[in-house]
């Protein structure tokens, strides 16, 4: 991330451009009284988004479907990062991931699962209601903090490729879990659409949509190759483990290959 950018001139002195606005403008005082959204439809919104969220978190054999719908084993073995991918001693459990690892791992299978997982369920409890769908729009308007937020699912949602996820998700053995998170990731696409008025993701954006479609096609190729050595490497590690260095070799290429493609790497 740090060679993507600065590693060119011209794309550092735009960087610390974007960066030295960000902080002006986050810096500067109002100049007119801060917009309050309704207090009652925000805290509606995020009761739904986190009950479904924990909803599928808490599912029982959650912890085993994500190992196998997501490199996130093979992750642990690269020499990235100055920590484990798991505390000590936390075991399987969800709770004992780090950060990083999760929305790494969620990346590679294409579903970028943390950046809008129960957003669509949020909108959805006010959308739902007379007038809600106004009042959404009026949010995205005038509160920064809900259109940033838009905007960062937006870009998640970009970057999500149903098709490569759902490869990736037959891997669980869980049609329940994959049924879940398709509805839940047709429901948020829908709604931030609707809310921003956008006919497509990232409209507002058109330089960041144009890089996300160009990159993709070659992402694509690269999932698929991992998906495919991902099976090799499991099903090695159960007959022969020395037969599966080769084969682990090869999916931490497409690991890296992906994140360099995705611009994520958690």
């Amino acid at each position: 991330m740090v060679f993507a950018r600065y590693g060119t001139r011209a794309i550092a002195r735009r960087h610390l451009e974007q960066v030295t606005s960000a902080v002006l403008a986050a810096s500067a005082p109002d100049l007119q009284a801060p917009w309050e959204p309704p207090a009652e439809l925000v805290e509606r919104m995020s009761a739904a988004s986190e009950r479904a969220w924990r909803e599928l978190i808490a599912s029982d054999g959650f912890a085993e479907f994500f190992l196998k719908v997501s490199p996130l084993e093979e992750l642990a073995s690269m020499p990235i990062g100055s920590r484990p991918a798991r505390r000590i001693a936390a075991g399987n459990d969800i709770a004992g991931l780090r950060a990083i690892p999760w929305v790494f791992a969620w990346s590679q299978n294409r579903c970028n699962l943390p950046g809008w997982y129960g957003l669509g369920t949020g909108l959805a409890a006010v959308a739902d209601q007379p007038g809600g769908l106004a009042h959404l729009r009026e949010m995205h308007r005038r509160w920064p903090f809900f259109t940033s937020l838009l905007e960062n699912a937006e870009m998640s949602l970009a970057k999500t490729d149903e098709l490569v996820a759902e490869a990736y998700l037959e891997l669980g053995g869980r049609p329940d879990l994959r049924a879940a998170i398709s509805a839940e990731l047709a429901l948020t696409t829908r709604l931030v659409l609707a809310v921003t008025g956008h006919e497509r993701l990232l409209e507002a954006r058109p330089v960041l949509r144009q890089a996300v479609a160009l990159r993709n096609p070659y992402v694509d190729a690269l999932s698929f190759l991992q998906l495919r050595f991902l099976g090799q490497l499991r099903d090695a590690r159960e007959r022969d483990g020395a037969a599966s260095a080769r084969v682990a070799e090869l999916v931490l290429l497409t690991v890296n290959g992906v994140a360099a493609g995705l611009q994520n790497t958690g």
